[in-house]
């Protein structure tokens, strides 16, 4: 029964996972930006159809972890050199998720979208006052002398604190360079926006960090006018192939999981 229904899956999406024909791409970025691999494949896959003509790319994020976010705006920026590119921004499109859009040709954003949150963020979980109340003590061996910078079992010292800053401030200069090089702004005009707040879409419009306001059907319009293609069907990803178990499984060790990275520095191009 599996065998067959993936069968009749490969046969009629042409055994890539997608439509075929001559179509629109349409790649969704939302919730937290935790992992890339599905998004990058399926930009990698629209940039490499050639039936393909134009993508829309629909965000409603409010950013993420560093690397992941990096990854999609790489892909966005290669898809972006070959076929016109459009972002349509949701109710969320804030710092990470900002970031990802910006090698896009047009940004369309809603008046009441919340966006920029240019910045990083640096999370660190403190356990130190709760072990004393339960007379936990805590040793670590190290190789040197910053490899158990950021315990949550003790306080940051003046030189951790300090490296961990210089990180952050490196993570920061390769987001405000990202942007100005997608936007074709100034960089120290993407400074002076940069200090972690959301704007409205219509004030991000003033500012120039989006190109347009409307909504989801007048980025497609815009699509359509820059193909001049008209009206042709969109090919919807990453597609999701998860049973109900694995979500519940997966929502279970997300958890888990998140629980264990705050004993550690966790950096962010996130919406705080």
């Amino acid at each position: 029964m599996v065998g067959a229904t993936a069968a009749v899956r490969l046969w009629i999406l042409n055994g890539d996972g997608g439509m075929s024909g001559e179509r629109y791409g349409l790649v969704r970025v939302e919730g937290e930006i935790g992992d890339s691999e599905s998004v990058v494949d399926f930009l990698d896959t629209l940039r490499e159809d050639s039936d393909v003509p134009g993508v829309l790319i629909r965000i409603d994020s409010p950013g993420g972890v560093v690397g992941p976010a990096q990854e999609i705006y790489a892909a966005v920026k290669k898809l972006a050199a070959v076929k016109p590119v459009v972002v349509s921004m949701g109710s969320l499109a804030a710092s990470g998720g900002y970031y990802v859009a910006c090698p896009a040709e047009t940004i369309v954003a809603n008046p009441g979208t919340l966006t920029g949150s240019i910045g990083v963020i640096m999370s660190l979980g403190s356990w130190q006052d709760l072990m004393g109340k339960i007379g936990y003590t805590y040793e670590a061996i190290t190789s040197g002398e910053m490899k158990d910078a950021g315990s949550p079992y003790r306080e940051l010292t003046p030189k951790e604190r300090a490296y961990f800053q210089s990180l952050v401030d490196d993570l920061f200069s390769q987001f405000v360079e990202d942007v100005a090089e997608g936007r074709h702004m100034d960089e120290a005009k993407v400074r002076e926006l940069a200090d972690g707040r959301v704007y409205s879409g219509r004030q991000a419009k003033k500012l120039g960090l989006v190109d347009q306001l409307g909504g989801f059907e007048d980025a497609k319009d815009v699509l359509r006018k820059k193909t001049g293609k008209g009206d042709l069907p969109f090919d919807e990803g990453p597609v999701e192939e998860e049973s109900l178990l694995d979500r519940v499984i997966g929502s279970v060790v997300s958890h888990v999981d998140g629980a264990r990275t705050q004993q550690g520095p966790r950096f962010e191009y996130s919406l705080r």
